[in-house]
């Protein structure tokens, strides 16, 4: 046997070509280090955008219980009047509580904004002044989507052992701030644009520090004096219509001509400036939410007027014909002014249900 540590060499064998490969950094490492990237970007995005931090503190917390109390407005009630420079009301009045806060910041603050279409024009909860209390409540109580064999309704106030509980009571019409209480300005929108209420702080920062006036008492801030249809890009040439078509019925929406003159229902002759026109920038007709335009006493009247200048027939039953392409005109053309307008409500909100 050999001794040697050779190991033996077989005939006919090819020989193994060994070679040296430098090692590369795989791409797929590049996409956390993207991911990160991005992801720091997007923080600094938000840091830098981020206003100013509100902090809202109350002297003492006397009565509190944690995790049980709500905190309401108890501290509100105990601050001296017109202690409050401004306060921007948001919401309508659809029942006494709201009733109650709104008289109690009318009290305490010196300047009081109607802040948003609801609180100025009633908005989409405005619709229920279509409907008493009664037919409101069968639709949410007795409707086929609510589980309610017993036949459940609210109790304005109910006694238990602990106590008598209240709820709000429910009002039979939603109202705006201004039907309530003394306002002495407003802004509208749903929700108004965000650089416009800037706009409207520094005003007030500067009339304190004594660079500037306040506007005249009830006039709307925080909006255009024009209408939509100013702010719009579409042309307007056709100036006719022979029929009203929903968006989703148009194959093709001409991204350049004025969307009521291709039949699809824009609020934009009726609602007020300030909004850019960003709905039918985008393709989306305006649906109102900046509320009536400067000098319009209603808004649905406003808008029925411009959709009866632009009909092309003078035949009644073909007038008739083209207005039963809007679906709903009660909802387009009262959809956030409602409770404002000079009807304010229908017969049955006027007497909730009695004749």
């Amino acid at each position: 046997m050999s001794k040697s540590n050779d190991v033996p060499q077989l005939k006919g064998v090819p020989e193994a070509d060994i070679r040296t490969q430098k090692r590369r950094i795989s791409i797929v490492w590049l996409v956390p280090l993207v991911a990160v990237v991005i992801g720091g970007w997007l923080v600094y995005k938000a840091i830098s955008e981020k206003g100013p931090t509100i902090t809202i503190t109350f002297k003492s917390a006397d009565g509190l219980e944690a995790g049980k109390t709500k905190i309401k407005y108890k501290d509100v009630e105990a601050m001296p009047d017109k202690s409050i420079l401004l306060t921007l009301f948001n919401g309508s009045i659809r029942n006494d509580e709201n009733e109650h806060l709104a008289r109690l910041l009318r009290q305490k603050s010196q300047i009081l904004v109607a802040f948003g279409s609801c609180a100025t024009e009633g908005c989409i909860p405005g619709l229920a002044n279509f409907s008493s209390t009664e037919q409101i409540f069968d639709a949410a109580y007795e409707s086929v989507s609510t589980d309610n064999p017993e036949h459940t309704r609210p109790q304005y106030s109910y006694d238990m052992p602990e106590g008598t509980i209240n709820i709000p009571v429910f009002y039979p019409q939603v109202r705006t701030l201004d039907q309530v209480v003394d306002v002495d300005y407003f802004m509208p929108g749903c929700p108004p644009e965000s650089h416009q209420i800037a706009a409207v702080i520094d005003v007030v920062i500067n009339v304190l520090n004594g660079e500037a006036e306040l506007p005249p008492k009830g006039a709307v801030i925080g909006a255009g004096e024009s209408t939509v249809c100013d702010e719009c890009g579409r042309k307007r040439d056709v100036k006719t219509i022979t029929k009203f078509v929903r968006i989703h019925e148009v194959e093709d929406v001409d991204p350049e001509l004025c969307l009521l003159e291709q039949g699809i229902l824009c609020n934009g002759p009726a609602t007020r400036s300030g909004c850019g026109a960003l709905c039918p920038g985008v393709g989306a007709a305006c649906i109102g939410c900046y509320g009536p335009a400067d000098g319009a006493l209603d808004y649905g009247a406003r808008m029925m007027t411009a959709i009866a200048s632009v009909i092309d027939s003078d035949d009644p039953d073909k007038i008739d014909a083209i207005l039963d392409g809007i679906p709903d005109p009660a909802g387009s053309f009262y959809r956030f002014s409602m409770p404002h307008s000079l009807l304010q409500a229908a017969r049955p909100a006027w007497f909730n249900g009695n004749s």
